[in-house]
């Protein structure tokens, strides 16, 4: 009985649905939908580098965790950009130098191994999204 009721709810919704598009299409065509990460600051922090700088990054994180982070904090002071343009460029740098710490300290009980080679592929995968041009919204 229950299920009759929810079925008739479904057809009376597709049928508001066709009534109010004048094309008489379905809802489903045409229709775009966007979805957006929110970044935390310390991914919002990892540059836009070069794409060979971060291939070396991604290197040094999968075999020495924190030290590709590490380098590619001085990145951002040589001008590489990040997804906070809001915050100054000093404090971004301490926020990659946070990121390498935490990977060091906890590589230990691999926790920062395995953060630290995601985060490598991160240094990559933004360097992609510059070397084409690509606005990233991820």
């Amino acid at each position: 009985m229950e299920s009759s009721h929810k079925d008739a709810e479904t057809a009376a919704a597709a049928a508001a649905v066709a009534a109010a598009d004048p094309r008489g299409a379905s809802s489903s065509s045409g229709v775009v939908v966007q979805v957006r990460e929110k970044k935390g600051p310390l991914r919002a922090a990892i540059p836009y580098m070069p794409f060979p700088v971060a291939v070396i990054c991604l290197f040094l994180n999968t075999f020495v965790p924190g030290l590709g982070t590490f380098v590619s904090a001085f990145t951002v002071l040589c001008g590489a950009r990040t997804d906070l343009p809001d915050r100054h460029v000093c404090c971004v740098f301490w926020l990659n130098i946070a990121a390498a710490l935490i990977q060091i300290l906890t590589a230990i009980v691999m926790v920062g191994w395995i953060m630290s080679i995601f985060w490598g592929m991160d240094m990559v995968i933004l360097a992609r999204y510059k070397e084409q041009g690509i606005p990233q919204q991820l």
